[in-house]
């Protein structure tokens, strides 16, 4: 009996909970607009709540009561938080969102939807800014495995097809990786 409740005990200790990590985008005044536009996108998108500034809102940040304070989404299970901020701070591409892509037809379908109004000139090697000015990335799931070995001529290849590609072509770089 006692050794039963030592191994529970354990368990309970070492089944510790994971904190979760949600990102928080800083929009002008866009925030409802542009998380309505994600879960359009995203198959498995759902607005779960709107929180509006109150009248104290007004006075500290400008807003008026009842705007659009924050927009809590989640795409595909991962839980995100739009905020309309205010202008101080814009997106750039030191930070990026990666959409993992099984097939060439995920790889367009995203890349169509995510770069529909966005700068034209900030997307290469399968980097684009939406209509929004958040950076994406859509990227076949195996591209880590052919660019994994630096030094091989397979991954040069690839690397190189890869620099010259927008939105990137599976079938392209994998012909390129195998030299053909």
């Amino acid at each position: 009996m006692a050794a039963t409740r030592k191994t529970q005990a354990k368990r309970k200790t070492s089944s510790k909970s994971v904190q979760a990590i949600s990102p928080c985008l800083w929009f002008d005044n866009q925030a409802e607009a542009a998380a309505r536009f994600y879960v359009s996108v995203f198959k498995q998108g759902k607005i779960l709540n709107v929180l509006r500034y109150p009248a104290v809102g007004q006075e500290i940040h400008g807003r008026a009561p009842g705007s659009v304070m924050t927009v809590e989404f989640v795409l595909n299970g991962l839980p995100f938080t739009a905020l309309n901020g205010g202008p101080l701070f814009k997106f750039n591409e030191a930070v990026s969102l990666q959409v993992l892509c099984d097939t060439q037809a995920e790889v367009d379908y995203y890349w169509e939807k995510l770069s529909a109004g966005g700068d034209d000139k900030a997307q290469a090697c399968g980097w684009l800014k939406d209509k929004f000015g958040l950076s994406w990335q859509v990227v076949p799931k195996g591209m880590s495995k052919i660019l994994r070995k630096p030094d091989s001529p397979g991954a040069e290849r690839a690397f190189a097809a890869m620099m010259k590609m927008k939105k990137l072509d599976i079938a392209k770089l994998e012909a390129a990786f195998k030299g053909k």
